[in-house]
């Protein structure tokens, strides 16, 4: 099914010149200087980190996806840690819609499935 964003829906994606790291069972999953802050209504800021930058060999492809009329559709990936499997803990749009293509590929990640997001200088 295909979604048609909302002209009317403003959603601002900015190169975030800070470090930006997931940390989960004290083991850093994600480490990047060059994340995308995406910010949009109604909604908490997201960080999305280059894939270079994420421990892949963590995440584990779910079957879980999810169609956003302004972003597109979400594939997720679950988190396997030491403790076990964290499920859906990510997400990645892998053909983003025109209007946001710069986070294709990116991966995000839910903030309260995870211990930490920090971002610091």
């Amino acid at each position: 099914m295909t979604v048609e964003p909302d002209a009317g829906h403003r959603i601002e994606i900015v190169v975030n010149r800070h470090r930006v790291r997931v940390i989960h069972g004290g083991i850093t999953i994600a480490d990047t200087l060059a994340a995308l802050t995406l910010s949009e209504p109604g909604a908490i800021d997201t960080w999305y980190f280059p894939r270079a930058d994420v421990n892949m060999a963590r995440l584990e492809r779910s079957v879980r996806t999810s169609a956003c009329p302004h972003k597109g559709e979400a594939v997720y990936y679950h988190l396997r840690t030491e403790d076990g499997r964290i499920d859906d803990a990510a997400w990645s749009y892998e053909a983003p819609h025109d209007t946001v293509r710069e986070i294709g590929g990116y991966v995000a990640f839910d903030a309260e499935r995870v211990d930490r997001i920090d971002q610091t200088s």
